[in-house]
């Protein structure tokens, strides 16, 4: 448990510290896109809850730190419909990287005997009700994952996970462009603190984008959203004849989430 820790925390702190590094001195390595899985775990309240999370903890989150992948982020939600849910997110150079992620698992010995409880639960008690998953590219102005100073110091901290459906491919566009005139920006004024960005390649309702914004508190989330709003570069942006002449999103998934134990965001 102690090394697990140890390693969560030294992996966020070097995160933190290439992000912060890769914003003043861009180099080829540092400004390619990365690529996000989202995996989604329905449970049922009980047993379940406690197996999946120690399988993220010993088996799934230490077998993708030996891919290379992280860090890697593992969130219980705390308000949105049908609890308990857990997220995890994983980041990876490649969408065949993240693509094969379970045949790889699969042949892994030392990750199926730590996964075997989970691996191998009988259809008389499954570990999950089910799992879902969405294949994600990063923005192009928001390339890499970085993870909030909280994580390294693990630190009270909440994520926001928001999802914008689109009524057009066409508004889907103009949806994400103007994440990259200014909305960036305006997020880390108002105090938002952005983890990702990311436009969904695979998965459901279709076409959307997902982003993450950390916060220490409720209390910080709702000051900092009412700071956004209020922006007069947000009010410009909101109000330019390319972005508000039709309705651009047709629907939000707003949830709040709580990192696990096991989570390196």
């Amino acid at each position: 448990m102690k090394r697990r820790t140890f390693l969560t925390a030294s992996l966020a702190t070097a995160a933190l510290a290439a992000a912060r590094e890769s914003a003043a001195q861009p180099s080829a390595a540092s400004t390619a896109r990365e690529y996000y899985q989202i995996r989604r775990y329905q449970l049922q309240t009980g047993p379940q809850t406690k197996i999946v999370e120690s399988y993220f903890g010993d088996a799934l989150i230490p077998a993708l730190t030996g891919m290379g992948m992280g860090p890697i982020g593992a969130f219980k939600l705390d308000y949105g419909p049908e609890t308990p849910t857990f997220y995890v997110l994983i980041p990876g150079h490649s969408v065949e990287a993240l693509a094969t992620l379970d045949l790889r698992l699969a042949q892994d010995a030392v990750f199926l005997k730590a996964a075997e409880l989970f691996w191998n639960a009988p259809a008389t008690a499954p570990a999950f009700l089910c799992v879902e998953s969405s294949l994600l590219a990063a923005f192009e102005g928001w390339p890499r994952l970085t993870p909030p100073a909280a994580t390294a110091t693990k630190s009270k901290r909440i994520f926001q996970l928001r999802t914008y459906e689109s009524p057009s491919d066409a508004a889907h566009v103009r949806k994400v462009e103007m994440f990259h005139k200014g909305e960036f920006e305006i997020f880390e004024k108002a105090g938002c603190h952005p983890v990702f960005f990311g436009d969904t390649l695979i998965g459901s309702r279709l076409p959307n984008l997902t982003y993450m914004l950390s916060f220490a508190n409720l209390t910080e989330l709702e000051k900092s959203w009412a700071a956004f709003s209020s922006d007069p570069d947000w009010k410009k942006l909101q109000n330019s004849p390319r972005y508000n002449y039709e309705a651009i999103v047709s629907n939000i998934s707003n949830l709040v989430l709580s990192p696990l134990a096991a989570s390196q965001i």
